[in-house]
C-alpha cells in the first residue's frame, strides 16, 4: 500500500493524518470508558489524551501502512479496580465504535458536499474526507478481529468463563505473533484470509452509516 500512496504526495499526507486522528481518537475512548468505570490506569499514565504521540504502536503504525490496517499502542486496564468483568469488555468495544461514531460524523459533510455542491471528486476536501472516513471505519472493523492485541480478542477474554481464562491468556501471548504472521500471509501471497472479513464489515459498516444519513437528506431535498 505504502508504494500506491508514494505515487501522490497529497494521498499519503491524507492517509497518514486519517490515521494519526483515528488512532488517537480510539485510543482515548479506550482511556475515557476505563476511567468512566472506575479504572485510572491509563489516566494516571498519560493516555486519557488526543495527543497522538501517547497512542501510536510502531509496529501498529506500519501495518497501517504496508497492509492498510493495524493497532495503537495497548491502553493498559488494571482489571482489580473495575466492578465486572463485563467492564472489561466495554472498554474494549469503546475503541472501535469510537472510530464508527468518528466515521459518522466524517459522513456527514462529505454526503451534503457530495449532494448539495458542484465540487469534483478529486477535490481535495472530498478526497480528505473520503479517506478519513474509510481509515476509522476500516480501523474499527480490524480492531474487533478476536486475535490480541485487537480489542476483539479482549472482548471475547472478558467475556469468557474463569475456567478458561488460564487457556486464553496463553494464547494472548503468542497472538500478536499470529496477527502478524497471518498478516504477512496475505500479503506475500495474497491469500487474503483476512482482506474478505475486513472488507466485508467496512461495506457493512459504511452502507448503515450512509443510508442513516442519506435518510435525512433526503428529507431535507423534500
Amino acid at each position: 500500500m505504502i508504494f500506491q500512496l508514494l505515487q501522490n504526495p497529497l494521498i499519503l499526507v491524507f492517509f497518514l493524518v486519517s490515521i494519526i486522528l483515528a488512532v488517537a481518537f480510539h485510543e482515548f475512548c479506550h482511556a475515557w470508558a476505563a476511567t468512566r468505570l472506575g479504572d485510572f490506569t491509563a489516566k494516571y499514565q498519560g493516555r486519557l489524551t488526543l495527543n497522538p504521540l501517547k497512542h501510536l504502536d510502531p509496529i501498529g503504525f506500519i501495518l497501517m501502512l504496508v497492509a492498510g490496517f493495524g493497532w495503537g499502542k495497548p491502553v493498559p486496564v488494571n482489571s482489580n479496580a473495575l466492578k465486572k468483568r463485563s467492564d472489561e469488555a466495554l472498554i474494549s468495544v469503546a475503541g472501535p465504535v469510537s472510530n464508527v461514531i468518528f466515521a459518522f460524523i466524517v459522513a456527514i459533510p462529505l454526503l451534503i458536499l457530495q449532494n448539495f455542491s458542484s465540487l469534483p471528486e478529486t477535490n481535495a476536501i472530498l478526497v480528505f474526507l473520503s479517506t478519513l472516513l474509510e481509515v476509522n471505519i476500516l480501523l474499527g472493523v480490524f480492531n474487533l478481529i478476536p486475535l490480541p492485541p485487537l480489542d476483539g480478542f479482549n472482548i471475547v477474554r472478558s467475556l469468557t468463563p474463569n475456567a478458561w481464562q488460564p487457556s486464553i491468556e496463553k494464547f494472548g501471548k503468542s497472538g500478536p505473533a499470529i496477527l502478524i504472521g497471518i498478516i504477512a500471509l496475505d500479503y506475500i501471497t495474497g491469500i487474503d484470509l483476512l482482506y474478505p472479513l475486513i472488507m466485508g464489515g467496512e461495506r457493512i459498516v459504511s452502507g448503515v452509516i450512509s443510508q442513516s444519513i442519506m435518510f435525512f437528506i433526503d428529507l431535507i431535498k423534500h
